[in-house]
């Protein structure tokens, strides 16, 4: 069983003492958001009211009104005899990172994902057409179709690497490629190199597998330095593995040019480090075109693909490419856990790239609208956020004027939008200074959603910032 101490969860909520009262609707709040986004594991057991109190200097009777507050919403249980324990409630994920069902009437700008467009729809269609003539066999491919393998290597030698089907293997979505090729290569306690921010997922991944995280910090606003800090921290520990994301970065959108995908390759090959890579966003190139896959740079490389961000994250199909021994190692872990990808998705999946140079012209038409509708309204409500253009991707990192990331979050909600902080996306006291702010929706809802952002961030203008976790990780200097 998992306990969160006194001091830690203090740690985690920072000052309470110039919050608006009441102070234990505050309290409430500020533990609802920690469970929601991670911070606070679920099923851990909270500090005694008494030692909370203490640690921040509360009263017992407003911790105590805070923990019933946390029962009535649903996210806290309380057991006899055994404590108080972090759970989410039932219904609408309110304030989590999980997504939360659209009925609800927020407007999510806490995950990048678009709707789907009218080529899914005709795909599927396409795909239930071709069904039976799958359907006297077994329908298990532990690698995945070979048609689809086919496409999807053809994909690679369109982009610059040459690619044979036999290095290709279909996964259900980006993350479980991540997850299973990060399996392979860590083992507990080993490091894995980082780059921060980076995606959520993909470090709650690496936790679950016990790896001990190297954060490596990038300043968007000087991206030329990251590879530098890469190269010190690659020589000083020399981790197995490193999980990159070069094409438009979750979550600044930075796109790594040739010429440092040159130096971080030869870095990568002194240290004997195996680059992880996720493609997610690499069709979604709005201002620029990507260079070459990195794996042609960076021979040995593990390559995570995805359709779910060009069409649909429903559309659970993903791959790895890497090399023929490692995608068949691969396979057999993967055959061991989910057995195969669905047939018709596969399928669907085929007819997509088939006709995926056209729909990226469309699709980049609707981003590139939707992103000057956001960074239109940024500029008109909040100008004092600074906001750097991307090339490409599907969000926008910001930069506010105070660290106040988790109080923004917890006024947002409150007047209808829901955001992740910005210490989701790293690790250790980092990102509080920081919004990811998606142009996945519609002109107009993000205009709404900027209203309502302009609204909130007045509100939590006036609040003591949140602490973010302090996660286990490998100091390099």
């Amino acid at each position: 069983m998992v306990a969160v101490s006194a001091g830690r969860l203090s740690q985690l909520l920072g000052d309470l003492t110039a919050v608006r009262p009441p102070r234990y609707a505050a309290l409430a709040d500020r533990i609802r958001l920690l469970i929601g986004d991670g911070r606070v594991p679920l099923g851990a057991r909270l500090p005694a009211e008494r030692e909370l109190a203490g640690a921040l200097g509360l009263s017992r009777a407003t911790v105590t009104a805070a923990y019933a507050r946390l029962r009535e919403d649903g996210w806290a249980d309380a057991r006899q005899g055994a404590g108080t324990f972090a759970v989410l409630p039932a219904g609408p994920a309110r304030g989590a990172w999980l997504p939360a069902p659209p009925e609800d009437g927020a407007i999510d700008l806490a995950h990048a994902a678009p709707a789907a467009p009218p080529e899914v729809p005709a795909a599927f269609a396409a795909a239930l057409a071709e069904l039976p003539r799958h359907l006297p066999g077994h329908g298990y491919h532990p690698a995945g179709l070979p048609e689809l393998r086919a496409r999807i290597a053809e994909r690679y030698g369109a982009r610059g690497l040459p690619t044979e089907p036999e290095q290709v293997v279909v996964t259900t979505g980006a993350l479980a490629g991540v997850s299973l090729a990060l399996s392979l290569l860590l083992a507990p306690g080993r490091p894995l190199l980082v780059e921060q921010p980076t995606y959520p997922n993909a470090l709650d991944a690496a936790r679950g597998l016990g790896a001990q995280l190297l954060p490596t910090a990038l300043d968007p606003e000087a991206p030329e330095e990251w590879p530098g800090t890469a190269a010190r921290a690659l020589r000083a520990v020399r981790p197995p593995a490193a999980y990159l994301v070069p094409d438009f970065a979750n979550p600044t959108g930075r796109l790594l040019g040739a010429t440092d995908r040159e130096r971080l390759a030869a870095d990568l090959r002194r240290a004997r480090t195996v680059a992880v890579v996720d493609e997610a966003f690499v069709e979604l190139g709005l201002d620029a075109s990507p260079p070459a896959p990195f794996a042609a740079f960076a021979p040995g490389t593990i390559s995570v693909g995805s359709l779910s961000k060009l069409f649909w994250g429903g559309l659970r199909i993903g791959w790895i490419r890497a090399d023929a021994d490692v995608v068949r190692r691969l396979t057999v872990a993967l055959a061991r856990s989910t057995m195969a990808v669905a047939v018709v998705e596969q399928l669907a999946a085929c007819v997509l790239l088939d006709g995926i140079e056209a729909s990226r012209a469309a699709v980049h038409a609707r981003l590139q609208e939707r992103r000057a509708a956001l960074l239109g309204a940024l500029a008109e409500r909040l100008p004092d956020w600074r906001v750097p253009v991307p090339a490409g991707g599907l969000f926008v990192w910001c930069a506010l004027p105070e660290p106040r990331s988790s109080a923004l979050v917890l006024e947002a909600e409150r007047v209808g939008v829901r955001l992740a902080p910005g210490s989701l996306f790293g690790t250790g006291h980092a990102l509080e200074d920081r919004l990811r702010l998606p142009f996945a929706q519609p002109p107009e809802v993000l205009r709404r959603a900027v209203d309502l952002l302009a609204l909130a961030d007045a509100r939590a203008s006036g609040s003591r910032e949140v602490a973010p976790v302090e996660a286990d990780v490998l100091a390099v200097s």
